[in-house]
Order: structure tokens, then sequence, then C-alpha cells
């Protein structure tokens, strides 16, 4: 099994959230249609799972940077605090 605390391939570091998922996505459709060789299919597993790591902390830094709008008594905006996502 992967290591999880290995450093992410430096070519899927760079990638944005949208591009990872969507490489991410075709690898699972490759995988689904077993029609890859057992070499090919070992070898984009441990690349989607590197993309899925790698979606995933770029989720948590989102989600460190969201705040939630406090609401006042009487409906107006009283400030933020931090998003409580658990």
């Amino acid at each position: 099994m992967a290591d999880k605390s290995a450093a992410l391939p430096e070519d899927i570091a760079k990638l944005g959230f949208e591009a990872a998922l969507e490489e991410l996505e075709r690898i699972v459709g490759q995988l689904e249609k077993g029609q890859v060789p057992l070499e090919e299919s070992i070898r984009i597993y441990e690349r989607g799972e590197a993309l899925r790591r790698h979606c995933d902390q770029l989720l948590k830094q989102a989600e460190a940077k969201i705040e939630k709008i406090t609401l006042g008594a009487d409906g107006a905006a009283t400030g933020t605090e931090p998003l409580d996502v658990d």
C-alpha cells in the first residue's frame, strides 16, 4: 500500500482542483471498464490515489479559508466566524 505521507509527483502538485478531479474521473472510468492490462491498471491506480490525495488537500485548504457570516437578532450581518464543517 502506498505511503499516504509521500510527496506528490510534481506534475500532480501543480494541478488545480478541477484539472486533478477531471483526470481522476478519467482514471476511474478506465478502471471500471476493466479493459486495461494489469500493469497499466496498477500504474494508473497509483496515479489516481495521488490525484485523490491532492484533491483532498486542496479541499481542506479551501475549507480553512471559508468563513461563515454571523447574523444578529435583527438578521443583519454582525461579522464572521470559522466555518464548522464537521
